[in-house]
């Protein structure tokens, strides 16, 4: 049976492990059996899961993508008196319950506390305050070596090493592997993939890749090719399932954007056959998760309203407020507990008439997460 931490124990965890000389995760793994003897911690109970086992989404489990508030992020606080840089906004989401962080790079305003800490230093400073505020990194959208070079792999090292200070388990990019439509540059990503997987393995981290909707359209593999000796049609295989096919489980994943999926089986359900038929296929993104559980550790949890009149079919909402049946796609999940759902939207900023909206939406998605049971 899984246990999980009170908030009021959750918050205790990172003063708890320093004084121990542990890091937040080996404490929370040293008290496991602990927690199953219903021991308290430093004085606190633990909490038993039968009520969060109706959550689909468990609460040490939800995260989001810094990418969300980056207005709020990015703020000079000399210049607003709304939450503003790391530190600040670590405080807010830990208030609102969020457990997981995902960074999109490790900029913020010269004037925040910290001022410039994309660097070694200032990761320890982040980490600090992410144990402060019982959060936990989660990955990076970063930025993944397009060409194998000594230059770039130093470069992979560096960013693995400042996963590796901020306590993540994954790292990864919010790009594609390639934007090609071709097999030849898809077999080239998924080498220079395993190789770079191969290394992050290295440093105890695990690569991924996130999607958009092109990335989940068909793959031109077959002929009559063009002018130029490339293929026109398609066997029927998509581009990042074919990708997770010819990938190493043991050192590449993929971030499912679940809306972003969602817009793909809108917009890539036919391909051209090499007979020159037309086919129709229609996308699941839940089916291809259930085929590989395992190799989905991380999901942007991004919701959208249906809308006919826009060229990807929907338009994206805070989670809980569109018409992605998350219910459905986190009930009939398999591995229910492993994944960790990061939520995203990316028109949350609200700009100079409304700065704070982006972390008012991060509490109101926030409290859809926490209603969706099943």
């Amino acid at each position: 049976m899984r246990n999980r931490l009170t908030p009021a124990a959750n918050h205790e965890v990172p003063a708890i492990a320093r004084k121990l000389g542990l890091n937040r995760r080996q404490l929370l793994a040293a008290t496991t059996g602990m927690a199953a003897a219903g021991i308290a911690l430093g004085g606190v109970p633990l909490a038993g899961s039968a009520a969060a086992d109706a959550l689909l989404i468990p609460r040490p489990r939800r995260g989001i993508i810094l990418y969300t508030v980056r207005d709020a992020i990015s703020r000079d606080p000399a210049t607003s008196p709304y939450a503003s840089g790391f530190k600040a906004v670590f405080e807010e989401l830990s208030k609102i319950g969020y457990r997981q962080i995902e960074f999109a790079g490790y900029n913020q305003s010269a004037n925040a506390p910290g001022g410039n800490v994309n660097n070694v230093e200032g990761a320890h400073l982040l980490r600090m305050w992410l144990d402060d505020n019982g959060l936990e990194a989660e990955g990076n959208h970063g930025s993944v070596p397009s060409t194998i070079t000594d230059a770039s792999l130093a470069a992979f090292d560096a960013a693995c090493e400042v996963a590796n200070i901020l306590g993540m388990r994954h790292i990864g990019t919010g790009s594609d592997p390639t934007g090609s439509a071709y097999l030849a540059d898809w077999q080239a990503a998924a080498d220079r993939w395993n190789i770079l997987g191969e290394r992050a393995a290295g440093h105890g981290l695990k690569l991924y890749t996130h999607n958009h909707d092109i990335a989940y359209s068909f793959l031109l593999d077959s002929g009559p090719n063009d002018a130029l000796g490339r293929p026109t049609r398609s066997s029927g295989v998509r581009r990042l399932e074919w990708f997770l096919a010819n990938t190493d489980p043991r050192y590449v994943s993929l971030e499912m954007d679940i809306y972003w999926a969602h817009v793909a089986q809108h917009k890539h359900h036919t391909y051209t056959a090499p007979d020159g038929s037309l086919v129709a296929d229609r996308f699941d993104p839940l089916e291809v998760v259930k085929s590989a559980p395992m190799r989905f550790p991380l999901f942007h949890a991004k919701d959208g309203k249906k809308d006919e009149t826009q060229a990807n079919g929907y338009v994206m909402a805070p989670f809980g407020e569109g018409d992605i049946d998350y219910q459905a796609f986190f009930g009939d999940m398999p591995a229910r507990g492993y994944h960790n759902p990061m939520w995203e939207q990316d028109t949350a900023p609200g700009g100079a008439l409304n700065p704070g909206q982006s972390l008012a939406l991060a509490k109101l998605s926030y409290q859809n997460m926490d209603e969706l049971r099943g």
